[in-house]
């Protein structure tokens, strides 16, 4: 069985969706595994641009089953927003897509106590969307405040609702209370409107109804039939909870270690990993990024290549490619290929710069630290390549990309020690070149 996934390799938006789309041609399941509506990608299908948070990009082709797996945390207003956005366009939904009933729910409170955290935080904000992911997965490791999308049809659904409810709101006016001791007040609508709760989270229910089945034992059943399976991971290895750059991180395994705990199929059955690279580095949030660029350099980047948030709309930090990063990705994902994107943006750049090693406290780091106070002191050390001018979108072949292009390709390839096979001069999948394959 041809297991295949696709994994970012830096700080997320690397243009995964675009790889996903290409690939899910040959595949017959898109699986989506981890992660919550705080992800997003942008797919260019017939000439249509479309933003994806939850649902796999495999669901513009109607013969492609998705799978929104069990380590996906699920705003169902949010999904159904993008369902009906989709469905509104055309796009047909609705046997090809499966909803895992172990995937848990993000309710409201999810949100208060998320932005309730963050104003506690009182230091450098960690980047979070607001949108009640953490505090979600929070709830999913501790257990007992807990909510699946298959308790939605038990009986006892409704007093676990009121249950949870009255302990956030005694939890959130413990944590209200602890924030005007400190003269850091906060201006929250923390009100639980548990009634209305319960009617829109059981309308929920029956729309997600025809949805939601055991997605881990159809997974399992389609590695025993042979089927192909690609699995599409959201946010990029360097957010990773337990490998990122912690605690400015994601709340889940974005990098390919992620894989086979949120979706329940084996690593064994995954052939190839394609790791996703933007042909320069961004990053949204905070957290130290060793390679940024605050300044003109940095602007020209984040306008050419259209850096804002696809979910949030925020403005990316820009800045030039880091190979100790990625090298570092790449084999915490087990990598055996790159596909590099945006190589279009760098056009009419002098001179490219890439980071190839850290200078840290006088010492010469080739390796990520695994502590972000040393990434934070982190000084690029850089190798300067040529530029070009010459507009690379609509070329079709390697052979014919400028010289000093193939060049800047060929270094990367090296120094991360990885063959690269796709190559993206532009937001549609025709803009895609393929090589050594």
């Amino acid at each position: 069985m041809p297991g295949v996934a696709v994994i970012g390799l830096q700080w997320g938006d690397e243009a995964k969706g675009k790889v996903v789309d290409i690939l899910t041609d040959q595949n017959d399941i898109v699986v989506r595994y981890q992660g919550g509506a705080n992800a997003g990608h942008t797919v260019v299908f017939d000439g249509e641009k479309y933003k994806l948070s939850l649902i796999p990009s495999g669901i513009f082709r109607s013969e492609v089953q998705s799978v929104i797996a069990g380590g996906v945390v699920i705003d169902p207003k949010s999904l159904f927003d993008e369902i009906d956005s989709l469905v509104g366009r055309g796009i047909k939904i609705d046997n090809n897509l499966m909803i895992s009933d172990r995937a848990h729910l993000i309710f409201p409170w999810h949100k208060i106590e998320d932005k309730i955290l963050d104003s506690a935080n009182g230091q450098e904000s960690i980047g979070t969307t607001m949108r009640g992911i953490g505090p979600c997965y929070q709830d999913k490791v501790s257990r007992s405040l807990a909510i699946r999308v298959g308790d939605m049809f038990k009986s006892e659904f409704k007093r676990r609702v009121e249950y949870i409810a009255g302990m956030k709101k005694r939890r959130f006016d413990c944590l209200l209370r602890d924030l005007e001791k400190g003269d850091n007040l906060i201006n929250l609508d923390v009100n639980i409107d548990t009634s209305q709760i319960i009617e829109e989270y059981s309308g929920f229910a029956e729309r997600l109804r025809p949805y939601v089945c055991d997605t881990t034992n159809y997974l399992l059943d389609a590695v025993d039939e042979n089927k192909r399976i690609l699995f599409e991971g959201a946010q990029g290895s360097l957010l990773d909870i337990d490998h990122g750059t912690f605690p400015f991180v994601t709340s889940s395994n974005s990098s390919g270690v992620g894989i086979s705990s949120g979706s329940g199929v084996p690593s064994r059955f995954i052939n190839k990993i394609y790791g996703v690279v933007k042909a320069y580095s961004t990053r949204v949030g905070g957290g130290p990024f060793p390679t940024e660029q605050d300044n003109e350099t940095g602007a020209m980047l984040r306008n050419r290549g259209k850096e804002y948030g696809t979910v949030t709309k925020r403005p990316r930090r820009c800045g030039w490619f880091d190979v100790v990063a990625v090298r570092y990705a790449a084999r915490l994902s087990g990598v055996d290929a790159i596909s590099l994107m945006l190589l279009d943006v760098l056009s009419g750049f002098d001179i490219l710069q890439i980071c190839t090693s850290y200078n840290i406290n006088g010492r010469i780091y080739n390796h990520f630290p695994s502590q972000v106070e040393d990434l934070r002191l982190a000084i690029p050390n850089y190798e300067t390549l040529p530029g070009w001018d010459e507009d690379i979108s609509n070329i079709k072949n390697y052979e014919d990309l400028p010289s000093n292009a193939k060049y800047y390709i060929q270094r990367i390839s090296e120094l991360i020690e990885k063959k690269i096979e796709i190559i993206s001069v532009g937001a549609d999948r025709k803009q895609t070149i393929f090589i050594n394959k």
